[in-house]
């Protein structure tokens, strides 16, 4: 098994990321409700992708992942209006 090349790099401090696929610098993310949303987004892409592959056990967990993420914007919203 071989890693991929490359990795993650960081961008300097203080610095907005210069595409949305960039990782952003610590507080520099927008907070938890942004963070959950890109999360479920992301993931709802990765399931389907899954799903396309017949990748079964990644589309269960992933598919998991989504609906945590999901939940966690619905109960989030719900406290935000009362």
């Amino acid at each position: 098994m071989s890693k991929a090349a490359g990795g993650r790099k960081r961008k300097a401090s203080g610095k907005k990321p210069d595409s949305p696929t960039e990782v952003p610098e610590r507080g520099e993310e927008g907070g938890p409700d942004e963070a959950v949303a890109f999360i479920a987004e992301t993931v709802a892409e990765l399931v389907k992708l899954a799903e396309r592959h017949r990748l079964e056990v990644l589309t269960h967990l992933l598919g998991m992942a989504q609906l945590e993420a999901e939940e966690r914007l619905r109960t989030r919203s719900k406290h935000k209006l009362s």
